[in-house]
């Protein structure tokens, strides 16, 4: 298995903040977005390489996990380890005891997967130990389990494998689930008095870095820099269906809000149906200029006076 240098992939420093880590991915996926390279199957391979690595480092406890694993791996080099001889085992099996719960395939947002590095060290940030406070009802003898998920798993729907008296449960979380939506598991609560009550999942939606979620409704925001809203161009946004480039029209303003029909989170109840995402633009005003910089902004200035 080849080890994968995530900060590399990006151009950025391990130090890199947030903001950093959003700038560089937006910068490297529109330049590598399929769209821009019809059929070049080396920038379609490298846009999944900036995917992957988004994926890890927007993601602070993925993030903690993989700079674990990558001071691990860079102390064996530097003291010789033989090519192909790094234990990885440390890194790849699972924390004994506890509930597994098991997340789908997010590597499907992007039409591709993740690779091999990805799969076998980030699997594991899937399968967490089931929350304890579970609630029986003396009456009905059901119980209620909480379940957390992420908005891309909110969006594309997913799985959980619970284990109640020694089976395996594999739960389906249809697309579109809300925080405080309860998926009924009927027959899997408390046995008593030759009665079983029902298992309630009580779903839980993580928030979310790139998306704030209203209803089924999106919202993301995008920074311009000053000559893209005064011009026009091409910037790359987030969906929860992988990045697409969205096209800005000259003149755009601060604060403005461009709505994508069909953008957002499905209905719960007719996936079919999706709500929108709204863009909302803010423009990035350069803070040091150049004397020739300057001058072309005064005589900007001069000319507006004119009309």
């Amino acid at each position: 298995m080849d080890y994968k240098d995530y900060y590399k992939i990006l151009g950025i420093d391990k130090a890199a903040t947030a903001d950093e880590i959003i700038r560089a991915y937006r910068k490297l996926a529109l330049k590598y977005h399929p769209d821009k390279n019809p059929g070049d199957k080396s920038s379609e391979e490298r846009f999944k390489e900036i995917n992957e690595a988004y994926e890890v480092l927007s993601n602070p406890s993925k993030r903690e996990r993989y700079d674990q694993v990558a001071d691990s791996y860079q102390r064996w080099q530097r003291t010789g380890g033989a090519p192909g001889s790094f234990d990885w085992s440390r890194w790849t099996t699972g924390s004994p005891g506890g509930m597994r719960v098991e997340f789908s395939d997010i590597g499907e947002l992007f039409g591709g997967g993740f690779s091999d590095f990805f799969n076998a060290i980030f699997s594991e940030m899937g399968v967490s130990r089931a929350r304890s406070g579970q609630t029986q009802r003396a009456q009905s003898r059901d119980i209620e389990q909480a379940v957390t998920i992420s908005l891309a798993e909110a969006y594309k729907g997913t799985t959980r494998l619970l284990q109640r008296d020694g089976r395996s449960l594999e739960i389906k979380i249809p697309p579109g689930a809300k925080t405080g939506t309860k998926i009924r598991i009927a027959g899997q609560g408390v046995q008593a008095g030759g009665a079983t009550g029902d298992l309630y999942l009580v779903i839980r939606v993580d928030s979310d870095q790139a998306f704030e979620r209203k209803n089924n409704d999106l919202y993301t925001d995008v920074t311009l820099d000053l000559f893209t809203a005064v011009l026009g161009g091409e910037v790359l946004i987030p969906t929860p269906g992988g990045p697409i480039i969205l096209t800005i029209p000259p003149g755009s303003q601060p604060n403005q809000s461009m709505r994508l029909k069909g953008r957002g989170m499905p209905h719960l109840r007719n996936p079919k149906r999706r709500g929108d995402l709204y863009v909302r633009l803010k423009v990035r005003l350069p803070i040091e200029l150049s004397d020739e910089e300057r001058d072309l902004f005064e005589r900007l200035a001069s000319l507006d006076k004119v009309d």
